[in-house]
């Protein structure tokens, strides 16, 4: 195996601090930089002169976004009045037109855009003419339903390729579609419904998870039964037939897709819509009370998510196979599922199920059979590969794999370098990617042709966005030191506004520094200006007025070579104000630590590497944490359970029984 070069360095972990400043700084074992191959860097597709070229942020968005198919082209760029964007206002294109019709028109109708593997083993290559036929006909069935440019469309599906259509057919016709993830309750899908003050609902009769089915359909009919007191803006409800389920039917509701779209006329013509014309509505999870829509719009959102695929990933449409895991009912899968691999006509694979049915090796079936060549998932799933062992992907040919991408959360050194070794046979550069709902696109990254990685950090902005990290008055942090991480100037795909709440996208992203987004994460930059998240600003523990970081002590805690994975939450403390708790996962069929002799091993191991105000108070070893079906921990849940509170609601919950495990051990361990 050829190494490229690499120079070995010492990565510095977040320091704790307190109101004072900087107490101590903690190291990880020495690890290497490694800087891309030669071979690499002569193939790729940016250089790093992009970096100069994008100085004049608003000239290079301009030449970003012209890569685009306009009807009517931009003459302005940016119009900024804080907090509120607008980019290439007032130009005119269509969304779907760029996904589907240009590749066509172009001689690409036969190019396969979406390899599709159902759980139960079924497949089907869906090519761009293929889709550009079904979205099409969809769009005549939308319009024939009396669904017009600005109505809203929720999509409660499986992932199948019928719900990439019905996105793509809503953007076609100007409808502003709110995907509302498969797995929510009844009340919080009919609460998005009402929110968005939906039209229609297109759905399934079920989805295939974990071996069986699993229903949706009835979900929205339970949705829909809600309130009878103020009933839903819902008026029809279009239903793909997938898992055969038993369901019930509203006559003059409910239709059939089967039954209409197929029989629709396949010729539809695509309008121009504004460029600030609205795309999509997006709930962000784990909200309470009134759910918060997201609002992207069209023209600086597509600019952004389509240069972002091509260049972190050094994408090659002409010759790569794409998988990003995510499911489309969160922002990853919109973006680099849903709209940017099709905008710059991409080969993808999209899959219905999860990463462990049959077994753990699905996933890398996967890569085998298709040849996928650019693999873009989250450290949760690493992590959980990392449990299962790294013999299972070794019984696979994973050579085709020549990027690896990573989002969802900081990733630690350590899944880092498994993920490296293990799944891209110490090849493959990875991309650690910092992003958002809100900011509809990638915000930084590694370049893989240009950047010489650092395992676990996401290293700097990409080309034409600006990020700071400040303290509370907003003044730059020294190097080294955590603190807020902003966004200080406009960038194309962000959020135009929370949707019908003006006041709540002030308070919620604009209040604390005026004309600077902040994100909500902490972070820190080291002494070379690179980037390292240290999770979300409320993840942050107060031990003895020492600022703890979760994540900084979950990548100690997985540091250790028995540990698979670790969610670590504060739980109240009469001494300490909050004490830190720990959850871990052992590695399965280890042997280099005793279950009993676990717990006292791995809060030794955190003094040790960090430092003993960051001994957990308690480690509690468990089988599995509480995860979202996207494979999220929980976090809130550890913490109530942590504290002896009500867990609340679990609705996102994939699988509730291991809460009761877990507080089972809680009260074993005393």
């Amino acid at each position: 195996m050829t190494e490229p070069t690499a120079r070995t360095v010492q990565i510095t972990r977040p320091a704790i601090t307190d109101q004072h400043g900087v107490i101590e700084s903690h190291h990880l074992p020495e690890a290497h930089e490694y800087a891309p191959t030669q071979a690499f860097r002569a193939q790729t597709n940016v250089h790093g002169e992009i970096y100069a070229q994008a100085a004049d942020f608003e000239a290079f968005w301009a030449e970003q976004a012209r890569t685009l198919a306009w009807r009517r082209p931009f003459t302005r760029v940016l119009d900024w009045r804080p907090p509120h964007a607008e980019w290439f206002s007032d130009g005119e294109l269509n969304a779907c037109e760029n996904a589907l019709d240009r590749h066509v028109a172009a001689g690409l109708g036969d190019r396969v855009a979406i390899h599709w593997e159902g759980e139960p083993g079924d497949t089907r290559a869906v090519t761009y003419g293929e889709l550009l036929d079904t979205v099409k006909r969809l769009a005549n069935v939308l319009e024939g339903l009396g669904i017009r440019a600005g109505d809203r469309v929720a999509i409660h599906m499986p992932m199948i390729p019928e719900t990439v259509a019905a996105m793509l057919a809503c953007a076609r016709i100007g409808a502003v579609h709110s995907v509302v993830f498969g797995g929510f309750s009844a009340e919080s899908l009919r609460a998005r419904i009402d929110d968005a003050g939906a039209r229609l609902v297109i759905t399934a009769d079920g989805g295939f998870r974990k071996g069986r089915v699993s229903p949706l359909k009835p979900t929205v009919d339970r949705a829909l039964a809600l309130h009878p007191d103020r009933p839903s803006s819902v008026e029809h409800v279009l239903v793909v037939r997938r898992g055969r389920n038993e369901i019930d039917w509203v006559e003059g509701r409910d239709l059939w897709w089967h039954e209409e779209v197929p029989f629709a006329s396949p010729m539809h013509e695509a309008p121009a819509l504004p460029a600030e014309h609205p795309l999509f509505i997006l709930y962000t999870s784990g909200t309470t009370g009134r759910p918060k829509g997201v609002l992207h719009t069209t023209g600086g959102y597509l600019a952004q998510a389509a240069f972002t695929h091509r260049t972190v990933f050094d994408l090659k449409p002409d010759t790569d196979v794409y998988w990003c895991t995510a499911d489309v009912g969160w922002i990853t899968g919109h973006t680099y599922l849903a709209y940017a691999p099709l905008v710059n006509a991409a080969t993808q694979v999209m899959y219905e199920g999860t990463p462990d049915t049959p077994d753990w090796s699905r996933w890398w079936r996967i890569v085998e059979r298709y040849g996928v060549t650019i693999l873009y998932t989250a450290p949760t799933a690493i992590r959980a590969a990392m449990k299962v062992g790294r013999q299972v992907p070794q019984g696979h040919d994973l050579s085709s794999l020549r990027v690896l991408g990573s989002v969802g959360e900081p990733i630690n050194p350590e899944a880092w370098l498994w993920y490296r070794e293990i799944i891209g046979g110490g090849r493959a550069p990875i991309v650690d990617t910092w992003w958002q709902t809100e900011t509809g696109a990638i915000m930084a990254s590694p370049l893989p042709g240009v950047t010489t990685l650092k395992p676990g950090s996401a290293q700097r902005p990409v080309p034409g966005v600006s990020l700071a990290v400040v303290d509370d008055s907003g003044r730059p942090v020294p190097a080294g030191e955590g603190g807020l991480l902003v966004a200080d100037r406009p960038w194309p795909s962000m959020l135009r506004g929370v949707w019908d709440d003006e006041q709540r996208y002030r308070d919620t992203y604009w209040s604390v520094f005026g004309d600077r987004y902040f994100a909500g994460d902490g972070a820190r930059l080291d002494e070379d200006g690179d980037l390292w998240l240290l999770g979300r600003v409320d993840d942050v523990m107060n031990v003895s007025g020492h600022r703890l970081s979760t994540a900084e002590i979950e990548s100690a805690l997985v540091a250790h070579h028995a540990v698979a994975e670790a969610a670590v939450v504060g739980a109240p403390d009469p001494d300490t104000g909050q004490a830190v708790v720990a959850f871990v996962v052992l590695k399965r069929n280890q042997h280099l630590v005793e279950l009993q002799d676990a717990p006292a091993e791995l809060r030794a191991h955190v003094a040790a590497t960090i430092g003993a105000i960051a001994r957990p108070k308690a480690v509690h070893v468990v089988p599995d944490l509480p995860k979202t079906r996207s494979g999220k921990i929980i976090r809130r849940v550890l913490a109530a359970l942590a504290s002896g509170a009500e867990v609340g609601d679990l609705t996102t919950v994939s699988d509730p029984s291991v809460i009761d495990t877990i507080r089972g051990i809680i009260a074993a361990d005393g």
